[in-house]
Order: C-alpha cells, then sequence, then structure tokens
C-alpha cells in the first residue's frame, strides 16, 4: 500500500503541474513524505506529510484537491499568519479560505471539508472572527505549523516518529542558527524567513501562469493581496520613473568635425512627467504629501519637469502646476475635491495639448470611471487600496 500511495501522490502532483501550473508548482516545492502516525496528511510549510491509509481512501481527485491544499496554507502564509489567535479558530478560516478558493479554480473537494460560499473572496483574518469557536466541523488536514509557537521541530519530531536522531538534527539545527538568541527567538527568525520564501514562490509561480494566461480570477485576486503588499512602492516608482529617463541613443549626422561615420552615441534630455492627485475624498493631503515628497527625491536625479494634476470627477481650478527638476514639489493646500472620481478629465487635458509626456503617475484609490483605453505613454497607477486597474502598471501603496 505505501509504494501505491506513493505513485498515487505521484500521479495527482504531475497532473496539477500540466492542468494547474499555478498549483503544480506550489505543490514541488514541498517533499512527500509517509507519516503513518498522522490521522490524515498535513504540512509544516516545508514538507507534506501523510498517512497512506487516509490517502489510499481518496480518489484521485479528491487526492489531488488535497495537495493544493497543503500547497495553499504554505503559499498563503497560514503558518505565519495565525500569530496571537485561537488555533482551533484559526485552523478552521484558513480551511475555509483554501477550500473555498480551490473550488472556484473548478477544483473537486472531498467530502466534509470546511466550506462556505459567504467567505468567498475572504482571506483567513478576514473569516477568523466570523467563525465561531463551537462551530462544528474541523479541518480535514493536521496544520503542522501551530504544533508548538513558531516551533518546527518539534513538528517535524512528531511526524518523524520522534526518533532520537531526529531530536539530534533538529536541536543540531538550532544551535547551528542560534547566534546567540533564545530558542523561540531562532524559531521565529526561521519562521520569518521560510514565510518570505514562500512569498516570493507565490509571486515566481503567479508570474508563470498568469503570462501563459493559466491564472484564474479567484487566485489572481488572493495574490495581489498577498504579494503587492509586499513591493517596496518606492522601489518600484524608483525603477518607473528609471526607465522613463533612460538615455537612449541617437544616429543624428554629427557635425562637420566629428567624419562621415555614423556612430551611435548617448543622447540625455529633460523627462517630462505629469503627475495626477485623485482629491475624490478617500485619500488624504497627507497622503499626497508622502507621495509627492518622494516625487521630489526621485525627479531631480531622473531630470524630470513635473506637471502637476488634481482631479476628482473634474480637474481641480489653479492647475496645473508647473516644476522644474531643480524646483521642489509643492502640493497645494487648498485642494478641492471630495465629488465622484472619473480619471478620464487627466487624459483629455493631456491629448488635447498634442502633448505626449514620458510617463503620468496617478495616485488614487482606483475607485472611479476609467478612458476605455490607455494612452500611447506609461501610466504608472500607485494604488491606496485593493481596486483593480483596466491598464497600465499597477503598485500598492503599504
Amino acid at each position: 500500500m505505501a509504494e501505491a500511495t506513493a505513485r498515487k501522490l505521484a500521479a495527482a502532483r504531475a497532473r496539477l503541474v500540466l492542468e494547474r501550473p499555478f498549483i503544480g508548482a506550489l505543490v514541488l516545492h514541498l517533499d512527500l513524505v509517509a507519516a503513518p502516525r498522522l490521522r490524515t496528511i498535513g504540512t509544516d510549510a516545508r514538507a507534506i506529510y501523510y498517512n497512506p491509509g487516509f490517502v489510499a481512501g481518496l480518489s484521485f481527485e479528491a487526492t489531488q484537491f488535497v495537495l493544493a491544499h497543503e500547497a495553499l496554507h504554505c503559499a498563503l502564509g497560514h503558518f505565519h499568519r495565525g500569530r496571537h489567535r485561537v488555533r482551533a479558530r484559526w485552523d478552521r478560516a484558513c480551511d475555509y479560505a483554501v477550500n473555498q478558493l480551490l473550488v472556484d479554480d473548478g477544483m473537486s473537494a472531498p467530502a466534509g471539508v470546511l466550506l462556505d460560499a459567504a467567505y468567498r473572496g475572504l482571506a483567513a483574518e478576514e473569516i477568523y472572527p466570523l467563525v465561531a469557536d463551537e462551530a462544528p466541523g474541523a479541518p480535514l488536514d493536521e496544520h503542522l505549523f501551530g504544533a508548538a509557537p513558531m516551533g518546527f521541530a518539534a513538528a517535524l519530531r512528531a511526524t518523524r516518529g520522534a526518533t532520537p536522531e531526529a531530536a539530534q538534527l533538529d536541536e543540531a539545527f538550532l544551535e547551528s542558527h542560534r547566534d546567540g538568541l533564545d530558542e523561540i527567538g531562532t524559531r521565529a527568525a526561521l519562521a520569518d524567513a521560510l514565510a518570505r520564501a514562500w512569498q516570493d514562490r507565490l509571486a515566481a509561480a503567479a508570474l508563470e501562469a498568469a503570462q501563459a494566461n493559466r491564472l484564474g480570477p479567484a487566485f489572481r485576486h488572493a495574490v495581489d493581496r498577498l504579494v503587492e503588499p509586499r513591493l517596496p512602492w518606492r522601489a518600484l516608482l524608483a525603477r518607473f520613473l528609471t526607465t522613463a529617463a533612460s538615455d537612449d541613443y541617437s544616429f543624428q549626422r554629427p557635425g562637420r568635425r566629428g567624419g562621415e561615420a555614423l556612430l551611435p552615441g548617448l543622447r540625455s534630455r529633460s523627462v517630462e512627467l505629469v503627475l495626477a492627485l485623485d482629491t475624490s475624498g478617500s485619500v488624504t493631503y497627507e497622503d499626497f504629501r508622502a507621495f509627492v515628497a518622494e516625487i521630489d527625491a526621485l525627479k531631480g536625479q531622473v531630470h524630470a519637469r513635473v506637471t502637476l494634476l488634481a482631479c476628482d470627477a473634474a480637474l481641480a481650478p489653479g492647475g496645473p502646476w508647473v516644476f522644474e527638476p531643480w524646483e521642489p514639489i509643492e502640493v497645494p493646500a487648498d485642494l478641492a475635491g471630495g465629488g465622484g472620481t472619473r480619471f478620464t478629465p487627466v487624459f483629455e487635458w493631456i491629448a488635447a495639448r498634442g502633448a505626449r509626456p514620458d510617463a503620468l503617475a496617478y495616485f488614487t484609490d482606483a475607485q472611479g470611471e476609467f478612458p476605455a483605453e490607455g494612452p500611447g505613454y506609461p501610466v504608472l497607477w500607485l494604488v491606496k487600496g485593493n481596486a483593480p486597474v483596466p491598464w497600465g502598471e499597477r503598485v500598492q501603496l503599504n
């Protein structure tokens, strides 16, 4: 039976890689380890441990589901996000979140899993206060990552039979990485590093699946909420402006002293940057100041001339405000707003002047009326909140 279940798990994993590359890529990061002392199946974010008898009783579709279930627990950082929460309730909240994502992606859930469509689109933290401590039902799998406070070693020992050799290896690992910290602190540091590793794996798997047009909408929403807050928006803003300002090569004919040969030469010029602020009321004046201060710190480096616009349903009076590369940007203290949100007036203002800026950076909550199509120049949306944008590059403000 052990060999048969191992082959069954390997086949289910291979099918996930082929049919659901996003999930399959995540499962490949986890070794499959037989653990007869386990009740069903579980993970410690390093491997998937399974009871061969439990797996033998599952259909092939259910086997795929439980593998995907364990991988999503890891990718969504459930082993790291529980913190102070009540263990049993947190475990159920995590299962509700994961199972709904998998069902929405078209997978068949085994009988008895925790599933409630009322929790669709919610993260485990949002589900947690909605789940009563005495609610019926329990997770199908075993969440080994919560066996002790950030104590993966204890969970590993439990699944491996608590042999003296395993205990010595775990303690030796902790000792070699302790560096003067106490054991709980060391384990917390290891857990932090493991959580960062899984976020990177999640981002990489999502990017590859999205490029192949194989990332479903349910997962796209979950990934956006979890990956984008990690991205350093200041660094992405700097990269965006630097790309817009990149020196280009010119094949213009040189003067007579340069000879007749047409050789490429670097050409530098001032960058034309349009900066738009959404004044509809959801973004505060302090948010504006922080954003503009970052632009101000960068524009001198890329030699950018900034045109500042403010807009809710219409452009704010008094604008635009123009700042040369050597002038500090100042946000007008009397910006009016608070009405509905339309982004179209900013793009219409640019088009009416026949201008084509090198880039447009729009600071907003992204809740409003967008133009039907993007313009012919780069647009960066720096978004406060979780709303999507239909085109352009989106950066999450955190």
